[in-house]
């Protein structure tokens, strides 16, 4: 059994600090190559949040090639067996944008640390620049299609009863008065909230504790279908991770999100 089975995707560092030795444990960091140099979680792995996407106009947010990830997960030291506590110093969004990564090659068993690298510091808990070695070449994976909506399925999607479209991005961008796309505005139906909006700071960012009680009322639902995104599924990394953290039975990330739909001819758009 793992040292971590008894907890829930949601965990806070001294759940972590009292397993930094457990065998299964992969540790990622998701800050910055600077931040990691000048201290990290012990023991933690730095991933450039750049290779969890594709980065290639018009949408750079799409999943990046099966080669990329293989080579990827190879590095980290992927297995059947490992758990993966994931983590970021901005409240969660790139370490949701893992967690998504890791349902796309169907790796169920994860953890995100609440408050990522400020809850640690702000627990007063220490921090390494021991930097672990890659620990091997490219590996099979099996992508999984169930976690992500395309354009042409969530395309399909609009109007459904049983949809809710999450757009995390800020309210100037959903209502079309910031443009970073050739069309301006949102999605048709879609909800906004913006993803800052769902972090304590008073808790060093660590998600609100009423946040249920706030998607639930803007009519985001666990009845539904939750298809998040934003510009490029970066900041609806952690909207992603909030819906599955609720138990939420069915949430995809749009990977191509505004960046493709706001370029596309064919889709519709409301301001």
């Amino acid at each position: 059994m793992s040292a971590f089975s008894s907890l829930p995707l949601v965990i806070e560092p001294a759940d972590l600090a009292s397993r930094l030795d457990a065998r299964e444990l992969i540790l990622v960091d998701l800050t910055s190559a600077a931040r990691y140099a000048e201290g990290h979680l012990p023991g933690a792995r730095f991933v450039d949040p750049k290779r969890t996407q594709l980065g290639l106009p018009p949408a750079p947010g799409l999943l990046p090639e099966e080669a990329q990830l293989q080579a990827l997960f190879g590095e980290l030291g992927h297995n059947p067996e490992a758990v993966y506590v994931v983590y970021d110093d901005e409240g969660g969004g790139w370490a949701g944008r893992f967690i998504w990564l890791l349902d796309v090659i169907g790796h169920t068993q994860y953890h995100y640390l609440d408050g990522g690298l400020h809850a640690w510091l702000a627990d007063g808990r220490a921090l390494s620049q021991d930097v672990p070695a890659s620990v091997g070449g490219p590996l099979p994976l099996t992508l999984h299609a169930e976690p992500t909506a395309t354009r042409e399925y969530l395309q399909s999607r609009l109007g459904a009863a049983d949809l809710a479209i999450w757009d995390a991005r800020n309210p100037a961008e959903y209502n079309g008065s910031k443009v970073l796309a050739a069309k301006a505005g949102h999605v048709p139906g879609a909800v906004n909230f913006e993803w800052t909006a769902g972090m304590d700071p008073t808790r060093a960012l660590r998600i609100r504790h009423d946040i249920a009680e706030i998607i639930s009322a803007l009519g985001i639902t666990p009845d539904k279908e939750v298809i998040t995104h934003c510009q490029t599924h970066h900041r609806s990394g952690f909207t992603y991770l909030v819906a599955k953290a609720l138990g939420y039975p069915r949430v995809k990330g749009y990977a191509g999100s505004w960046s493709e739909w706001g370029n596309h001819p064919d889709t519709p758009v409301e301001v």
